[in-house]
């Protein structure tokens, strides 16, 4: 039972139930439509007349489109959806290679899409960030929402701050503040595993839907996880919680993580930790230009190096979801990022690493690749936005 906290309660206002029906209704229509007004009944258990009512309100702020199903001999069924004529949201993907920007439906559909190298200046990222929302929004004329912005980095979600970033160094980078002034629409952000984590919580496909309890592994250059809990993000004091890429797992990793450490997860088992293991046997072949989806590439090829260097990390990537498992217990562990294009390859050794380190008698968890691709941080940026679109309808 959950204890309620007296300090942040507030007594229910007398339209609570009527807001709670309509969130109902209109997650119904998003991950089932398009669905009839009569399915949506059977489902819910709610009253016809009650649902034809919060349609209407749904459809006159524009949440829902009704559109007609094919016919069996009568009149065509009028089925709800969800409406994709237009862009609502704008996500900033800022990676630590390359910034997306882009530009999504209600059902998170990419309609404009534009990326850039990230510049190591935060100031020259954000101009570039600015200009490029700008131009969606002279494009889009008006329809725009909100703005969501991933990013690896400490972020305080609720006072919307970003506050520092390890990879580039950007101590209160005034990124938020920049584009809030030049576009004058809401600006949300988060760390970019946690926007991930959120995107798998409300756009994931079948295999995570149900699952109200699990991990979000993020890995590139470093590694975060996003954690939910009960169907929430899990952020902690101060919104910093899940920084599990430095938890202390060995000594001597192959590369120092932006802090200096070779004792963490992530100078272990992140894309530099596999690309640094391919470069030490490559008989000299140690050019800049090879790069970590070249070493995925060269696997699939055929070249036993680049496999054993993916394996090698993925035994390490196992050792942190072990301490994951037996630290949260989850009912899943996702795992994000580049290295899912290498799932076949490692998959087993990230299974087999983690039921060696696990204690007996800890039960298991599912180990997943992202069910939204190798990037789900862009789909992350659009969820900070859309998120708030289905957890709370006002009318």
């Amino acid at each position: 039972m959950k204890r309620i906290d007296l300090k942040k309660a507030s007594v229910a206002r007398s339209n609570t139930i009527r807001d709670i029906n309509r969130q109902i209704v209109l997650n119904f229509v998003r991950e089932k439509g398009p669905i009839s007004r009569a399915d949506i009944a059977r489902e819910t258990n709610l009253q016809r007349s009650t649902i034809s009512l919060i349609v209407g309100e749904l459809r006159n702020i524009g949440l829902i489109d009704e559109v007609y199903g094919d016919s069996s001999g009568g009149r065509p069924p009028a089925l709800l959806t969800l409406p994709t004529s237009q862009p609502i949201a704008i996500g900033v993907d800022l990676g630590t290679k390359r910034t997306v920007i882009a530009t999504c439906d209600l059902t998170g559909r990419i309609i404009n899409r534009a990326e850039f190298p990230t510049d190591r200046s935060a100031k020259r990222t954000t101009t570039l960030i600015v200009d490029h929302v700008q131009s969606y929004l002279d494009m889009n004329g008006g329809s725009i929402e909100g703005i969501g912005i991933s990013i690896p980095a400490l972020v305080d979600s609720k006072r919307r701050s970003i506050r520092y970033s390890p990879h580039f160094e950007w101590q209160d980078p005034q990124i938020v503040d920049a584009l809030e002034k030049a576009t004058g629409i809401s600006v949300t952000v988060d760390n970019d595993a946690n926007a991930a984590a959120m995107a798998e919580l409300w756009f994931g496909r079948p295999e995570i839907q149900g699952v109200r309890d699990f991990v979000l592994v993020y890995i590139e250059n470093g590694i975060g996880t996003g954690i939910v809990l009960d169907g929430q993000i899990y952020r902690g004091r101060g919104g910093v919680a899940g920084e599990f890429g430095h938890m202390r797992i060995g000594t001597d990793a192959p590369v120092a993580c932006p802090t200096g450490s070779r004792e963490c997860w992530e100078a272990f088992a992140s894309e530099r930790a596999a690309l640094a293991r391919y470069k030490r046997t490559s008989n000299g072949d140690k050019a800049s230009s090879i790069t970590f989806s070249t070493v995925i590439q060269r696997a699939f090829d055929g070249d036993q190096r680049a496999v054993d260097a993916l394996r090698q990390t993925a035994e390490f990537i196992g050792i942190g979801v072990a301490n994951l498992i037996q630290g949260l217990s989850p009912d899943a562990i996702v795992i994000g990022g580049e290295f899912v294009e290498a799932w076949a390859i490692i998959s087993q050794t990230i299974n087999d690493s983690v039921r060696r380190v696990v204690c007996n008698g800890v039960p298991s968890a599912r180990i997943i690749p992202s069910t939204l691709g190798k990037n789900p941080t862009l789909m992350g940026a659009f969820s900070l936005v859309l998120a708030n679109k289905f957890a709370s309808v006002s009318i």
